[in-house]
């Protein structure tokens, strides 16, 4: 499958896996066909054996000099019995100046897809080393002066068939691509980690993004559940906690349509294709734009066909001054804007269309006649530097060799949706229940501008609903920036985003020395 192709098919953008149809459903080949490509893909590329590599680094962050361990790793998951049922890569870096490492913070990170490996985060915001986006060879990568190894020790996990992780052979897939084997898995991984390397003691993290935020998510409920592991905090990157804010391919989910337009407003407004007076202050826009949809645009759609002409006509206009878009293609798409849509449409008359990750981002349209967005050149600017350089730095930095190759973003369909078959995956209850068994759990929530994956918007009304008093709501930090999905990209937005972080692990600190 091309990698674009996967690409759109993450975060839910067909109606089967948004609506979690089982793995059946989804694969219409014959079962000896499924069972002789699961084999195929479940060959093993690195030994069933595990093994690390350790180096040691240090680098500059806020003045001071830190000191540090890599290991780059696999670990082995074994189910009852002993049997190895796949190997888990890692890398993970742990300051080397601290008297007892046992009481560091540690936190654990993850993208998401499904089917992204870890080396987004590691290598575009948290780990010591940052890649350098250009268009072309060579590519280079940096000392990351955002990094968070000042304030928590790393580790990155790329889950099962992304990064180096692998299946063993024969095992069956469908047991780690789905929602509760993904979960399941990783656990034990972060189990076995903390047990070796004795941090059952740290304050513990998780940070996860795009559909990682919702495995992080379930991840914090199960190791509750499962092993009493509890954990401080929790960092959300580009949040989807519940798919209907996202599903713009149902007719009849009218959520995502109001939740996905100040995303094409913010989007317009860095084009200067609003009216003046909207060019004016981006803020007060957002927000007349956001009452707009949540009222006058949001009655509009539940009345549907019983909109009245002068009204449907009045709401197409406001919808056109808001989107940029010409009032004929809004008729078209009765009211309802499909973000690949607005993507292919803002800049046509230029020819251009829009990068999906980040609306900022432009490329040459491939079919001129297609109603819809082609590719996501946001995302074809990041996939040869991140892959170049994580290759050349895992090899030539951690002495990680191996000929196998680090999966950046693979294919993992069918994904199974266990427990939200015909329905939409929602894991706001499971935060819920940590916030509350978890009295000192704190959230932090990043979000995107610019983001046409995950609308900022879409992250508002989530955490509106998560249904707990307000003392436990005001552990919830929720921060905004002019960037993408992967915000951490852009120069301006990695900026304040590392300030962020930094504050909320030396807040969370702060408070847990004064109790």
């Amino acid at each position: 499958m091309h990698k674009f192709a996967i690409m759109f098919g993450i975060l839910g953008i067909t109606v089967s896996s948004i609506l979690g149809l089982t793995a059946q459903a989804q694969d219409s080949k014959p079962p000896q066909e499924r069972k002789e490509a699961s084999e195929q893909q479940s060959k093993p590329l690195i030994p069933v054996v595990e093994k690390e590599s350790t180096t040691e680094g240090q680098i500059v962050l806020n003045g001071q000099t830190i000191p540090y361990i890599a290991t780059a790793g696999t670990y082995s998951f074994k189910d009852e019995h002993g049997v190895t049922k796949a190997q888990f890569f890692y890398v993970a870096y742990a300051r080397s100046d601290v008297e007892n490492p046992s009481l560091r913070p540690v936190t654990f990170s993850f993208n998401g897809g499904p089917g992204a490996a870890s080396a987004w985060m590691h290598m575009g915001l948290l780990g010591p080393k940052r890649v350098v986006v250009t268009n072309s060879p060579p590519y280079s990568y940096t000392d990351n002066k955002f990094s968070l190894l000042d304030v928590t020790d790393l580790v990155f996990i790329d889950p099962v068939s992304t990064g180096y992780s692998r299946p063993s052979q024969g095992e069956d897939l469908n047991q780690f691509h789905g929602v509760e084997g993904d979960v399941k898995s990783i656990a034990e991984f972060v189990r076995l980690f903390v047990t070796r390397k004795s941090r059952w003691e740290s304050p513990k993290y998780l940070i996860g993004a795009s559909y990682g935020s919702m495995r992080a998510v379930k991840l914090a409920n199960y190791l509750l559940d499962e092993f009493y592991m509890t954990f401080n905090g929790i960092i959300l990157v580009s949040s989807v906690l519940d798919f209907q804010t996202i599903d713009t391919t149902d007719f009849n989910n009218n959520l995502s349509s109001i939740l996905f337009l100040p995303s094409y407003t913010a989007t317009a407004w860095n084009f200067k294709t609003l009216d003046p007076t909207l060019q004016k202050d981006f803020n007060n826009t957002l927000n007349l734009v956001k009452d707009f949809a949540m009222n006058e645009y949001a009655l509009a759609l539940m009345q549907g066909d019983r909109l009245t002409p002068e009204r449907r006509k009045k709401v197409i206009d406001k919808l056109s001054l808001y989107t940029g878009l010409t009032p004929q293609l809004i008729e078209r798409a009765n009211l309802r804007v499909q973000p690949s849509v607005f993507m292919k449409n803002l800049l046509i008359q230029e020819n251009k269309l829009l990068g999906r990750f980040d609306g900022r981002v432009t490329g040459g349209a491939l079919e001129v006649d297609s109603p819809h967005a082609e590719y996501d050149p946001s995302f074809e600017a990041l996939l040869s530097p991140f892959t170049a350089i994580f290759n050349q730095y895992v090899r030539n930095e951690l002495k990680w060799t191996v000929d196998d190759e680090y999966k950046l973003l693979t294919n993992v369909q069918p994904w199974t949706y266990d427990g939200a078959n015909n329905r939409y995956l929602n894991t706001i209850s499971n935060l819920r229940e940590v916030m509350i068994r978890m009295p000192e759990f704190r959230v932090f929530v990043a979000s995107g501008y610019f983001d046409l994956a995950t609308p900022f918007f879409g992250t508002d009304y989530t955490f509106n609903r998560l249904n707990i008093r307000p003392s436990a709501a005001n552990r919830v930090t929720m921060k905004y920036y002019p960037g993408g999905h992967m915000m951490y990209v852009d120069p301006h937005s990695v900026e304040s985003l590392s300030k962020d972080l930094h504050a909320f692990y030396n807040k969370i600190e702060s408070e847990e020395s004064q109790r």
